[in-house]
């Protein structure tokens, strides 16, 4: 390639079906089996978009990733999901020699045969999601496979051929067997055993709108504390660093050189384009703001949006430089490494040393939250529990 210069692009497509509907998930997703699903009529549906938005891709974009997630995609037939690969990879104009393409499993509908029907169409990452390995606490999380079942997919991804597997679990949880720092040590210990590179632990967290959060309204919902939470935390850190991880994203661990590309993408402010009903997209401007849509969540609706020849929008809103670096600023503490804040506020063409942030800045260097060097700021290792409150101290 020559050296010009080119801008990375992301790609997310969602994929709306899944057997069941998680009692904790807020996502647009809809239950449905794989026979009553029309694979070949979605696949044309992203097709379709894709052809439709084709002028918002840069003429120097460079296709870092292909993220499909849901819903379930591994339910997908993986010819339609390669279909639409092919097209988005025909679609812009450069790539990268290392493309990296994710698909977000479920074990209930993964195994050997389907994760080597993935590879043959260009699929070389799987994330699967396991999300516990005690029976009683996967039965409260509405899943529908068991440990061992979880286990095997991550087994049954690496027989295939799969170098690049990754692992989902949820700490936090109290339902069921309600779970200890310890047991949730134990299982990342498990995942770990396997073999997998990388591995995300997420807290789980209550979302009005869901069968979890209705439950909670009424109190009928068992909790954990912020103490066993923030505990779970640092013990899930000490076990994976222990095997060599690093914690390089709040939720997220790997083998160096293992990250997940397209996440890092996302944390690092590079613009996405996304497919499908209710997905998400970010395209950025020369004026600093973005551009940013969301596709609407009924895939009925959807579809017949884009096959009439128009995206059905449930939102569409402009970016101000400022808002986008607030962006800048959430996610990129979320990163062990941090960001550095100049250099962001340069690419935006905004200040982003005001007066109110840095003091802001000084207040949390001086509680030793934040660790700064010159414009670089980054979580202190003991804080990153605490993310969340720096990052809405910083605005």
């Amino acid at each position: 390639m020559s050296g010009n210069s080119v801008r990375s692009l992301l790609v997310y497509v969602h994929f709306p079906y899944c057997l069941k509907k998680c009692p904790y998930c807020d996502f647009a997703s809809y239950p449905a089996t794989a026979d009553r699903i029309d694979h070949v009529r979605y696949a044309d549906a992203i097709i379709a978009e894709l052809g439709l938005r084709a002028g918002s891709i840069p003429a120097d974009a460079e296709l870092a990733s292909v993220f499909f997630g849901g819903g379930t995609p591994s339910l997908w037939e993986p010819k339609e999901l390669g279909r639409a690969l092919k097209a988005i990879r025909a679609a812009v104009p450069r790539e990268r020699g290392d493309l990296e393409v994710t698909v977000e499993c479920n074990p209930s509908s993964f195994d050997e045969r389907r994760a080597s029907a993935m590879l043959d169409q260009g699929v070389n990452r799987v994330s699967i999601g396991i999300q516990s390995l005690d029976s009683e606490r996967l039965a409260f999380l509405g899943r529908l496979h068991d440990a061992d079942g979880g286990l095997e997919a991550l087994r049954a991804a690496m027989r295939a051929g799969f170098t690049r597997v990754s692992g989902d679990l949820i700490f936090g949880v109290q339902g069921g067997r309600p779970q200890t720092s310890q047991a949730a040590s134990c299982e990342v210990d498990r995942v770990a055993e396997t073999g997998v590179r990388h591995l995300s632990a997420y807290g789980l967290t209550i979302e009005s709108g869901t069968q979890f959060g209705e439950l909670h309204r009424k109190g009928r919902l068992p909790v954990a504390t912020d103490d066993v939470v923030v505990d779970s935390f640092f013990a899930i850190e000490e076990a994976l660093t222990a095997r060599g991880f690093s914690h390089y994203e709040i939720s997220n661990y790997a083998v160096p050189g293992e990250e997940a590309r397209h996440n890092l993408g996302y944390w690092r402010g590079a613009d996405y384009l996304g497919l499908g009903c209710a997905a998400v997209g970010t395209m950025s401007r020369a004026d600093g703001t973005a551009l940013r849509h969301k596709n609407h969540p009924d895939p009925g609706r959807y579809m017949k949006g884009v096959f009439a020849g128009a995206p059905t929008l449930a939102e569409e809103e402009v970016l101000s430089a400022e808002m986008r670096l607030q962006e800048r600023i959430m996610l990129g503490l979320r990163l062990e490494r941090g960001l550095d804040l100049a250099e962001a506020g340069r690419a935006l063409g905004v200040d982003p040393f005001t007066p109110e942030r840095r003091a802001a800045i000084d207040r949390l260097a001086a509680s030793n939250r934040l660790l700064v060097e010159g414009s670089h700021l980054r979580v202190a290792p003991q804080a990153r529990a605490l993310t969340d409150g720096i990052v809405a101290a910083l605005f």
